[in-house]
């Protein structure tokens, strides 16, 4: 599914889009099955938040939804999470696995943006450093709704030092548009990026969602040190067995 050409981009500079990877009926299943989580159709419980860190009970400015997966598990059999597994074994070899999934919404009129941030930075040290997100536009994603912007070779660089002003909602650090790239996306595209890389998504000042699927990827053996350290992405660190 992965051209040299692509493998060599995403080598260097640690993210790449990939068009089309879905179908139009593919679509038509993620399109009705994103509503469903996140118009409560599914019980979703603590594993959804505003990361915007408002506090609106009236309002959800940018719902995340974790572990899609684990709330409904069928969709593990379905094509996102098979062509996305594909891929990361493309990238960064065949022992990668699905390590957690999530669902991210930007309302309509909310224009709340997502603060630069490195995804490693929520993550316990691994010595194994491979990782990456598949970033799936089930909307068109623009500049205006809140498509992704990245930070080309920041993933070789040392993690930045990352803080959580108001106590809660995303973690950032220092960033700019001036030194990254846009990628707007159509819907059933994806951008896939490396764990370490500086990214960053504008609010959606749009009258339609910006809804988005996220798949993180990690070696096996990596996903079975996470868990013994109780750690499974649901928010809440499991007791040791």
């Amino acid at each position: 599914m992965v051209t040299f050409n692509q493998f060599e981009f995403f080598e260097l500079e640690g993210y790449l889009p990939v068009e089309d990877i879905l179908s139009d009926k593919e679509m038509t299943f993620y399109d009705q099955t994103y509503n469903g989580f996140i118009n409560n159709e599914f019980d979703t419980n603590e594993l959804r938040s505003d990361l915007s860190g408002k506090e609106d009970n009236n309002k959800e400015y940018i719902t995340q939804i974790m572990l899609p997966s684990k709330i409904y598990p069928d969709i593990l059999q379905h094509s996102m999470h098979q062509k996305g597994l594909a891929i990361a074994q493309e990238l960064l070899g065949e022992d990668m696995i699905l390590d957690f999934d999530m669902l991210i919404n930007k309302a309509p009129h909310t224009n709340q943006s997502t603060p630069w941030h490195q995804d490693a930075a929520y993550w316990i040290d691994m010595p194994d450093k491979r990782a990456l997100s598949i970033w799936f536009a089930i909307d068109e994603a623009t500049l205006d709704n809140g498509c992704m912007w990245y930070t080309p070779k920041s993933h070789k660089l040392p993690l930045r030092k990352h803080h959580q002003p108001i106590g809660k909602g995303a973690l950032q650090c220092q960033g700019s548009e001036e030194e990254s790239i846009a990628v707007p996306l159509k819907p059933g595209s994806c951008a896939i990026h490396h764990g370490h890389m500086l990214h960053y998504s504008r609010g959606n000042s749009t009258s339609g969602h910006r809804r988005a699927f996220i798949l993180n990827f990690r070696p096996k053996k990596m996903v079975e040190l996470e868990r013994a350290h109780g750690i499974d992405h649901s928010g809440n660190r499991k007791a040791r067995d």
